[in-house]
């Protein structure tokens, strides 16, 4: 049992790291290199789905190197495959020893992201928002659909592809509404700042009626809720509700 337990460690290890590890001497070489090409190619299948963007962008070699990166120095606690991915950002986001070599893009991590968080919401069980009236918007608190995130970002995440690779990041954040619609599609639009303001708002302070939040979302902008103001709040709020981006709180 001890050697059995020695082989599959030293078997693991070699897999995880065939340029510095060394395969089990009693096993034949050409069938532990089958294993050793099996592990890498499934995992960097079942990665690149979620990422076309970045590996376009960086190129399959550099995508391989992330991806023995990962296989090496990364302990993935899950058993789900669709959950992978996430724990692949978490590998990113630790700044491992391969992104300090080379030159990688600024927006590596943000991209990665993005494109992560369309896969999760399409995979989503969360359920779409009951429909509620319309009508009821400036009169009852609101929620957030689970379905509908919206997001920050340094880079403008949505515009990057091979032929648009800034080097420095503008100077206004990219806001992004992204969400699923009934035929499990994600949608994004941009957002003003004070459209993303107005979504966080109505999950920081989730009893204010949705009058209240443009009110008190005014009053944070150094403006009156002008008669103007509120109608094209409850413009925005309308839209959101056709969307099922937000629905009334119960």
């Amino acid at each position: 049992m001890d050697n059995l337990i020695l082989q599959q460690q030293a078997l693991t290890r070699y897999l995880r790291d065939p340029e510095h590890q060394s395969p089990p001497a009693d096993m034949n070489a050409a069938r532990v290199n089958v294993y050793r090409d099996l592990v890498f190619n499934n995992v960097s299948q079942l990665l690149s789905g979620t990422f076309p963007v970045l590996i376009q962008i960086i190129g399959e070699q550099r995508w391989g190197l992330l991806v023995r990166g990962f296989l090496r120095d990364w302990r993935a606690q899950t058993p789900k495959f669709g959950e992978i991915a996430e724990t692949f950002l978490d590998y990113l986001a630790t700044q491992p020893q391969v992104m300090r070599e080379g030159e990688w893009p600024a927006f590596l991590l943000e991209l990665a992201h993005y494109e992560w968080v369309e896969m999760v919401l399409q995979q989503s069980d969360a359920q779409a928002l009951p429909a509620t009236d319309p009508a009821l918007l400036l009169e009852r608190p609101l929620l957030i659909s689970a379905l509908a995130w919206p997001l920050a970002y340094v880079w403008p995440v949505h515009e990057l592809d091979p032929h648009n690779q800034p080097v420095t990041p503008p100077a206004q954040p990219t806001l992004l509404l992204v969400w699923r619609v009934a035929d499990w599609s994600v949608k994004f639009s941009e957002l003003s700042p004070l459209a993303w303001r107005l979504l966080q708002r109505v999950t920081v302070f989730a009893s204010l009626t949705g009058r209240e939040q443009l009110e008190g979302l005014a009053q944070e902008a150094g403006q009156s809720a002008s008669a103007s103001f509120m109608d094209n709040g409850l413009a925005l709020l309308q839209k959101m509700h056709e969307d099922q981006v937000i629905g009334l709180a119960s």
